[in-house]
């Protein structure tokens, strides 16, 4: 593993959804999948084996072999160095209170949206990279690490904002396609309608999820294997006006 790299735990004791949740992380630049536990047992079996190779722990709460929050509460005791993230149906408010006075990195609800998963990611690599790079900090700085993601308005494109190989009249047959589709597409079914190539539709639809005008999550396509789907974020409408 590079200084860049983070490994991860998945505790989800649903195999699909554990399968959703790795290919998620192996797609997320700097993070891959030390290992996938179904309970308690499994879990603290690969923490003796291969804890040291762990800097993140996705945690869900319902587990057959414990009750409630017990295993975060081990873990948190015997793993210090290991951030948790609690990824779980429970919505109860006493849960989450409990969950965050155990010291959880972040609680996502499922269903978990692609672009929440990719915030919480986003914002753990760059706190451990800010926190590794310095030996103290002051106020200002450990309050800018520290900033929690707020909702973020899609920026509306300018002409000068496009980038090189993105080009309007191409953008909005993307965002006309995923506006008239009833659930989120693939890269295939959105080049199917626009009359493009794969590879074209794909670079786009990733462009328009780099400016938060599109969110993408995972799902099993046809053959059972985990693929990228698309879908527009509300408001993006704006993105038409502007282009």
């Amino acid at each position: 593993m590079s200084a860049q790299e983070y490994g991860i735990l998945v505790v989800e004791d649903d195999f699909r959804i554990a399968e959703i949740h790795r290919a998620f992380i192996e797609q997320s630049e700097g993070f891959h999948v030390v290992g996938m536990a179904r309970n308690a047992a499994e879990t603290n079996a690969l923490m003796a084996e291969q804890g040291q190779h762990v800097q993140l722990i996705l945690l869900d709460a319902y587990l057959p072999d414990v009750e409630g929050l017990e295993l975060l509460w081990a873990l948190r005791r015997d793993y210090v160095q290991v951030d948790i993230v609690m990824v779980t149906a429970a919505r109860e408010v006493d849960t989450i209170s409990e969950a965050l006075r155990g010291g959880v990195f972040d609680y996502l609800i499922k269903p978990i949206e692609a672009g929440r998963m990719q915030q919480m990611l986003a914002r753990f690599r760059r706190e451990r990279e800010a926190l590794a790079s310095r030996a103290e900090m002051n106020q200002a700085e450990l309050d800018q690490v520290l900033a929690r993601a707020t909702p973020v308005e899609p920026n509306v494109p300018s002409g000068r904002s496009l980038p090189k190989g993105i080009d309007r009249l191409t953008l909005r047959s993307v965002i006309e396609a995923l506006k008239q589709a009833h659930q989120p597409l693939a890269a295939t079914q959105v080049a199917r309608g626009m009359g493009a190539s794969r590879s074209t539709a794909r670079r786009y639809l990733e462009f328009l999820v780099s400016v938060q005008v599109v969110d993408a999550e995972l799902g099993y396509g046809d053959v059972g294997r985990p693929e990228r789907r698309y879908r527009l974020r509300a408001g993006a409408n704006g993105w038409l006006e502007g282009l």
